[in-house]
């Protein structure tokens, strides 16, 4: 067996990468941890129990799929005992930095000695802008990978400790960490930025993920659902959201809407949107978890840029 191993965001990145023909193994974090409750210790029987109860409840994800694609893999995973270099591939936006946050937990706590080090998303020279790993050419990720960035043991703590910190019950804990510019993880601060306006605001109840979804609605008509999807996923800046993600997200909005075929705003909803009424009663929802957070426990204060309990 190699001793050296390929962690990646998902089966995607996988198949492009094992054409790329590099030493090592390769294994697939196939999980969506930005979403729904988690808990601190990564591959435990709870943590599964946890992650599969909310997959199966919000989207419909039976257990002999989780088993064949998500246990499967992670027991793979747990089989590399061997490799002393552990390689992670993970994309910049907030998507990728949740599942990369688990990973270096899982392998702070299982593989110790590692050497580990991380290839993330490129900026393109020219546009200035963030590329994908799927988007850039087989040369910019060889160029990439002889450039990784080798994590320190700080580094692996630092992670470890945003980690417990966004299981944690708390939000406004992970609101006080300053210090992203001081660890190899360009990213990551971005990234708990995004996930901290995930909760909802104090002036019309709805996030900032779900006040896109009304602005783009009202932008321009779209022909139906699917292309209001299009284009919610062309603009979402760094969540790094799958479609079903924003369908589930439409279908919690839908009696904001007249009709979605084709896309519609209702009185009210152009209304919430622009924040004369307020729509936090009608989706307060005590089993809604960011991390291990309860999203309802928690505003959101754009003004401040302020997390507040209450």
């Amino acid at each position: 067996m190699s001793s050296l191993l390929h962690i990646t965001n998902g089966d995607r990145f996988t198949e492009r990468l094992s054409t790329l023909e590099l030493k090592g193994d390769i294994i697939t974090w196939r999980e969506m941890l930005c979403e729904g409750k988690t808990l601190t210790t990564v591959g435990s029987e709870s943590f599964w129990k946890t992650r599969f109860d909310f997959l199966n409840k919000n989207y419909k994800v039976s257990k002999s799929w989780f088993i064949e694609k998500t246990l499967k893999e992670y027991r793979s995973l747990c089989n590399h005992k061997q490799q002393d270099q552990i390689v992670l591939w993970f994309d910049h936006d907030l998507f990728c930095q949740v599942n990369l946050l688990a990973v270096i937990s899982w392998l702070l706590a299982n593989r110790k000695y590692a050497q580990i080090s991380l290839v993330s998303s490129g900026l393109d020279p020219k546009t200035k802008t963030i590329r994908e790993l799927t988007s850039l050419t087989d040369d910019e990720l060889r160029e990439m990978y002889a450039h990784r960035v080798m994590l320190n043991q700080d580094d692996i703590e630092f992670a470890d400790y945003v980690w417990q910190l966004y299981c944690s019950n708390n939000p406004i804990r992970l609101e006080h960490l300053t210090d992203f510019k001081d660890y190899n993880f360009s990213f990551l601060g971005a990234a708990i930025a995004r996930h901290l306006r995930r909760f909802p605001t104090i002036s019309n109840g709805l996030n900032e993920m779900e006040n896109n979804i009304l602005a783009v609605a009202a932008e321009r008509q779209h022909k139906n659902k699917a292309a209001l999807v299009g284009s919610l996923l062309q603009q979402q800046g760094n969540l790094g959201f799958a479609d079903t993600q924003y369908e589930r997200a439409i279908g919690r909005l839908k009696p904001l809407f007249t009709g979605l075929n084709p896309v519609r705003l209702s009185r009210k909803g152009k209304a919430i949107l622009e924040e004369s009424n307020n729509y936090y009663s009608a989706l307060q929802d005590n089993e809604v978890y960011l991390g291990g957070a309860l999203k309802y426990s928690f505003l959101y204060n754009t003004e401040s840029n302020r997390i507040l309990k209450l």
